[in-house]
C-alpha cells in the first residue's frame, strides 16, 4: 500500500463508528434539556426494575424497533438514578453520623466509584465477552456498549435500594450487631441484592435474542446463596463490614 492510498477501514465500521459518535452527541445534547425527556416513563422503569424487572425485556426490543438502538436515548432515567443516589447517600450520611464533608466525600466515592467507576469496568467487560464469545459471527451486529453501561445502571437500582435505602431502617436497631438475627437478616439484603444484579443483567442481554449461552450469566447465583450460607455459619455480618468501611474511607 503506498503512502497515498487511505486507511483500509471498510464502510460499515466507518458508519459504526459515526453512529456511535452521533448517539452520543445526541445523548449528552440532551442531559440538560428535561423539557424533552419522558420521567414518567423513567419512574416506570424503576418501579419494575423492583416490581418485576421482565417486564422490561419488551422495552428493551421496542426500543431497537423503534430507535434502532438497545441503548436509552433520552437521559431521564440517568437524572432520576443520580437523584435517588444522592437522597439515599443522605440517609447514610445521617444513619452513620457524617458531617458535612464527610457526606460529599461519600458522595462523590459513591457515584463515581462505586457506581460509574466499577459499572464502566463491568460494562466493558461484558461488552467485550459477549461480542467476541457468546455473539454469532455470521451476525454483523453487536452489542452496544452504551447498552452494556445501561444494563449495568439496570441492575444497580434495586440493589442501591435495598442497601442503602430499606437496610439503614433496620441497621440502628438490628444490624448493628453480632447478634443470630442480625446476620441472617442483614446478609440475606446483600444476598437479594446481589441475586437481583445478576438476574437483571441476565434479562439484559438475553433481551437482545442475538446472543448464545445467555444463560451462563445466571451461573453465579448457586455460588452467592453458597457465601451467604457460609457467612451465616460463620456469624459474619456483611452489613456491619461495609458500614464501617464506609465510615474509614470517609474520614478526613
Amino acid at each position: 500500500m503506498s503512502k497515498r492510498d487511505p486507511p483500509l477501514i471498510s464502510s460499515s465500521s466507518r458508519n459504526n463508528i459515526n453512529s456511535a459518535y452521533y448517539k452520543v452527541k445526541r445523548y449528552f445534547r440532551r442531559l440538560f434539556k428535561f423539557e424533552q425527556m419522558d420521567f414518567q416513563f423513567a419512574l416506570w422503569q424503576m418501579f419494575y426494575l423492583l416490581a418485576a424487572p421482565q417486564k422490561l425485556t419488551k422495552v428493551f426490543r421496542a426500543r431497537k424497533n423503534f430507535k434502532s438502538q438497545y441503548a436509552r436515548d433520552d437521559p431521564a432515567f440517568l437524572i432520576l438514578f443520580a437523584g435517588a443516589l444522592c437522597f439515599t447517600s443522605v440517609g447514610f450520611a445521617i444513619a452513620l453520623g457524617y458531617s458535612f464533608l464527610q457526606f460529599l466525600t461519600f458522595l462523590v466515592v459513591e457515584i463515581f466509584i462505586d457506581c460509574i467507576g466499577i459499572g464502566i469496568v463491568i460494562a466493558t467487560t461484558l461488552w467485550y465477552i459477549t461480542n467476541k464469545f457468546l455473539k454469532p459471527k455470521n451476525i454483523p451486529q453487536d452489542v452496544e456498549w452504551g447498552f452494556a453501561f445501561d444494563i449495568h445502571l439496570n441492575a444497580f437500582f434495586p440493589p442501591l435500594i435495598l442497601l442503602h435505602f430499606i437496610l439503614l431502617i433496620f441497621y440502628g436497631s438490628v444490624l448493628s450487631n453480632t447478634s443470630a438475627l442480625a446476620v441472617v437478616f442483614g446478609n440475606a439484603f446483600w444476598l437479594a441484592a446481589a441475586i437481583y444484579y445478576v438476574y437483571i443483567t441476565f434479562l439484559g442481554y438475553n433481551s437482545m435474542q442475538i446472543l448464545n449461552n445467555v444463560n451462563l450469566f445466571l451461573m453465579p447465583i448457586p455460588w452467592l446463596i453458597f457465601i451467604y450460607l457460609i457467612t451465616v455459619y460463620q456469624g459474619y455480618n456483611i452489613s456491619s463490614t461495609v458500614f464501617t468501611m464506609y465510615q474509614q474511607r470517609t474520614l478526613l
